[in-house]
């Protein structure tokens, strides 16, 4: 089974108040590439979703192996970007859907999600603590729900409205459920 890794990276990062997804975690590696990498130990193909004008962004992504592509209305929301990186993914059976501010999620959580997929499961997400995270695998037969969004909202509603088809994987992984939107938050988690 063929599984796109689309990473959404079209953000307008207002609230981290410089480049966040070229900022550089602690070991040197930039936000989005690190992101980029976890997903590349998944998936062969990986397609990125920039907006206009991040040339830098997309040159560093190209390196690492990835697609890039740049969506015009990327300003519409993550919704827009979202039917962009689907309209332009070519023939699939199935997506990994992933946020490029999401970089500490484990290669293993991403991998759990990508086997729900190629087993069949047509909705999957990993959970943790009994919150729902990312990425999220979605089945083709789903694309032209996919290619219809806009606005501000991915493949939430899309989620939520097929509840019952959605396969559930919980993981011991607090990455799925961290984003970054500010500088502080790349402070180190508390443990609980």
């Amino acid at each position: 089974m063929n599984v796109v890794a689309l990473l959404l990276a079209a953000g307008s990062a207002s609230r981290f108040g410089s480049d966040k997804l070229l900022h550089l975690l602690p070991h040197g590696v930039p936000i989005a590439i690190q992101s980029a990498r976890h997903l590349k130990k998944a998936c062969d193909q990986v397609l990125v979703v920039v907006r206009p004008g991040c040339e830098v962004l997309s040159e560093k992504l190209k390196g690492e192996g990835c697609t890039v592509v740049v969506c015009d209305r990327a300003d519409d929301g993550m919704g827009a970007s979202l039917a962009c990186a689907v309209r332009t993914s070519g023939q699939t059976d199935a997506y990994l859907i992933a946020l490029a501010d999401m970089p500490f999620i484990r290669p293993s959580s991403i991998e759990a999600v990508r086997d729900a997929l190629t087993g069949g499961a047509v909705l999957v997400a990993p959970y943790f603590h009994a919150r729902r995270g990312h990425p999220v695998g979605v089945s083709a037969k789903y694309r032209g729900e996919l290619e219809a969004l806009a606005g501000d909202e991915g493949a939430k509603t899309l989620l939520s409205q097929n509840a019952r088809q959605l396969t559930k994987i919980p993981v011991g992984d607090p990455g799925v459920i961290r984003d970054i939107d500010r500088p502080s938050d790349l402070a180190p988690p508390l443990v609980v």
